[in-house]
């Protein structure tokens, strides 16, 4: 189905605006021009050859329009996001994990050597050596620092 754009003169007049202020997201300008190019009766196809975007992405944001308001067609809704790998209790046994002293054959631990650990004290199921980093940077943390050098150095 094909979704009608028709813009009233207000609605142009803000649009404009919003391309030539030069802080607009450009998936926001991206939308913009699609709903712009709409108006002026320009085909789906026209309009993904002169935006070069999808055009999935032309009939979304031409039935956002529509169904909803010009607000709702230029910006996106909040996205949650991946939930979190580690809550407070296994945080805090990272972090504590990660303060006290590496095993026995190792000189630092490293966020493999963590995640490892985390695993065979089974607080997590998996995690990956990136986690165990972003959430120790995240806490300000980097075990290293107890040895005075930075790993690989």
């Amino acid at each position: 189905m094909i979704y009608h754009v028709e813009l009233t003169a207000e609605e142009c007049e803000r649009l404009q605006q919003l391309v030539h202020r030069g802080q607009t997201p450009a998936r926001q300008v991206t939308r913009v021009c699609i709903l712009l190019l709409a108006d002026e009766g320009h085909t789906d196809e026209e309009i993904q050859v002169a935006l070069q975007t999808s055009i999935r992405t032309i009939e979304r944001t031409r039935q956002r329009l529509v169904q909803g308001n010009l607000e709702y067609a230029l910006y996106e809704c909040p996205r949650r996001g991946a939930p979190r790998k580690l809550d407070a209790s296994q945080d805090a046994t990272l972090v504590a994990l990660a303060g006290s002293p590496p095993p026995a054959g190792h000189v630092r631990w490293t966020m493999q050597l963590l995640a490892d650990q985390l695993v065979a004290r089974e607080i997590v199921e998996e995690i990956s050596p990136e986690t165990v980093r972003l959430r120790l940077h995240q806490q300000d943390l980097q075990p290293w620092r107890q040895l005075g050098s930075p790993p690989g150095g």
